[in-house]
């Protein structure tokens, strides 16, 4: 008779079990000084590369690899958010669509996250969001606007509760509109604020200019509440007056 083979399958399980701090037994977490999980580092090279428009808006040659490359200067792909949530773990994930249009489609996505030491080991709820329009994707894309807006909001919710500032490739503009000719006649405080940045410190996005934004906030020099700052996603969420801060220290 021939010999019935031994089923083992504790290696699967085994992956998948965490130790009393909520972290994986089967992976080597690396830290920050504070103690907390540098989650930055945990992104595998494979899941980066360069940042082909950031580049090219400056005139540059696209490097061939990530190596020296910081933050701003890389894209980050689908695959490595999906694999940080999964480090992180998560018991939940839904998506509640705020607005569906033939041309604009906005999308929230909240994230039940694992508990772990970081968050005194109690479960956390994260929630963030993104817009997917025919203005800010490709011809292709225009077909799944939906699609596209979940993408964009889970990478977003992903990123922003991880602490991780590389732009996700789901999140850039793919237009073929170029930032510079959509915002060079616009007047308003907002429009001002996105040319001087443009044009006097080469940020031409939001996730370009949020180092920029927490440089100011951390050095003192913005007297905008924390709470109010948070609540921005895109230069469309600055009022008036705020922009009219931002852009006098900037000049300043």
């Amino acid at each position: 008779m021939p010999r019935t083979k031994k089923i083992d399958n504790s290696s699967g399980p085994s992956s998948y079990k965490r130790d009393e701090n909520g972290l994986l037994e089967n992976i080597q977490y690396e830290f920050n000084e504070d103690g907390s999980v540098d989650w930055r580092s945990m992104i595998k090279e494979e899941h980066l590369f360069p940042n082909k428009s950031w580049f090219e808006l400056r005139k540059k040659d696209v490097p061939r690899s990530i190596e020296g490359l910081k933050d701003h200067q890389l894209l980050i792909k689908l695959s490595g958010i999906k694999e940080l949530a999964r480090l992180r773990g998560f018991s939940s994930i839904n998506y509640t669509t705020q607005k569906c249009e033939q041309d604009h489609v906005a999308v929230s996505c909240s994230i039940a996250f694992l508990a772990n030491y970081e968050t005194n080991n109690e479960s956390v709820f994260y929630e963030d969001m993104a817009n997917a329009t025919t203005e800010n994707t490709s011809s292709f894309a225009k077909k799944f606007l939906e699609t596209i807006a979940c993408n964009r909001a889970f990478v977003r919710c992903v990123r922003n509760f991880l602490n991780v500032h590389i732009v996700g490739d789901d999140e850039i503009d793919k237009s073929d509109n170029t930032p510079q000719q959509s915002q060079s006649n616009d007047l308003s405080p907002n429009g001002v604020l996105k040319k001087e940045l443009s044009d006097k410190h080469g940020i031409h996005s939001y996730e370009e200019f949020l180092p920029k934004l927490r440089e100011l906030h951390k050095s003192g020099k913005i007297n905008i509440s924390t709470d109010i700052i948070k609540t921005w996603k895109d230069f469309p969420d600055i009022s008036a007056k705020e922009c009219r801060i931002l852009i006098g220290i900037l000049k300043s």
